[in-house]
C-alpha cells in the first residue's frame, strides 16, 4: 500500500509537468524503477507509458476545447511520427541508445541558451493565415517520433520547441500541439510492449487516476497563467533532463 500511494504522488506530479511541457517521465519512470525493482525493466517501461497515455488523452482533450488544431500540420505529424516511434521501439534492441545521449544533451543545452537569449521566442502568436510547409510537421514527426521509440525522454519538451521554433507557435500553442503527437507515439509503444505482455495492471489503474488529475491541474495552469509561466517551466525541466542524461552518461 506504501508502494501504490508513492507511484500515485509520482504520477500525478508527473501528469502534472508532462501537460505543460513534457517530461512528466523524469519523475514517473524513475520512482516505477526505485520503487518495483523486482520487475524487469520492460514491465516497468510498458507500465510507464500505459499510465502516461491516459494523462496526454486527457491532457490533449483539454487543450482541444481551447486551442485550435489546424489539419495541414498535425495530420503529418500524427502519420510520420506514429511510424516512425514504432520504427524506433523495434531498433532500440539493434542499436545501443547509450550514443544518442551526449548528442541530446547537447541539442538541449543548446535549445536552454536559446530561449534564454531569444526574449521573443515562443511569445508570439501563430498566424493561422501562414500556409506552414507540409514537410515540417513530417520532418517533427518522424525525428521526435523515432527518438520517443528508440530513446525517450524529454520528448515532450522537443516536441514544445519544434513546434514553437518551426512553425512560429506560442509556447501553449506548441504544448497544445505536442500532446496529439505525444499521445500518438505512446500509443505506438503501447502496442509493441502488448506483445510482451508487459503491464502491471494492479498499480496501472490507480497510477492512471492519479495521472489524469495531474494533467487536469497542468492544463488549467497553463491556460491560465499563459505562456510566460510554460516558458520559465519549460527551461527548468530542460535543466533537469540534461542533469538526467549526463547522470545516466557518465553513470554507465
Amino acid at each position: 500500500m506504501n508502494d501504490l500511494i508513492l507511484l500515485c504522488l509520482a504520477s500525478f506530479g508527473a501528469g502534472f509537468i508532462d501537460s505543460i511541457v513534457g517530461g512528466g517521465g523524469l519523475i514517473q519512470l524513475p520512482a516505477l524503477m526505485i520503487i518495483l525493482p523486482q520487475y524487469p525493466i520492460v514491465t516497468l517501461l510498458g507500465t510507464n507509458k500505459m499510465v502516461s497515455v491516459t494523462g496526454t488523452a486527457f491532457s490533449t482533450y483539454r487543450f482541444s476545447k481551447q486551442i485550435p488544431y489546424l489539419r495541414t500540420i498535425i495530420v503529418p505529424a500524427i502519420l510520420s511520427s506514429f511510424v516512425f516511434a514504432f520504427l524506433g521501439a523495434y531498433l532500440v534492441s539493434i542499436v545501443s541508445n547509450h550514443l544518442l545521449k551526449p548528442i541530446f544533451m547537447g541539442l538541449l543545452f543548446f535549445v536552454f541558451l536559446f530561449t534564454i537569449k531569444n526574449k521573443s521566442f515562443g511569445l508570439t502568436n501563430h498566424d493561422p493565415n501562414v500556409k506552414i510547409e507540409m514537410w515540417k510537421p513530417l520532418v517533427v514527426g518522424a525525428v521526435i517520433g523515432f527518438y520517443d521509440g528508440f530513446f525517450g525522454p524529454g520528448t515532450g519538451t522537443f516536441l514544445i520547441i519544434a513546434f514553437v521554433g518551426l512553425m512560429g507557435m506560442t509556447f501553449v500553442q506548441g504544448s497544445a500541439y505536442a500532446k496529439i503527437i505525444n499521445l500518438t507515439t505512446n500509443i505506438a509503444a503501447i502496442l509493441l510492449f502488448a506483445f510482451k505482455g508487459a503491464f502491471l495492471f494492479t498499480y496501472v489503474i490507480p497510477m492512471a487516476v492519479f495521472n489524469i488529475l495531474g494533467a487536469y491541474v497542468g492544463v488549467k495552469l497553463a491556460l491560465l497563467k499563459g505562456n510566460t509561466f510554460v516558458r520559465g517551466l519549460l527551461r527548468l525541466v530542460i535543466l533537469c533532463t540534461i542533469v538526467k542524461l549526463a547522470f545516466d552518461f557518465f553513470s554507465a
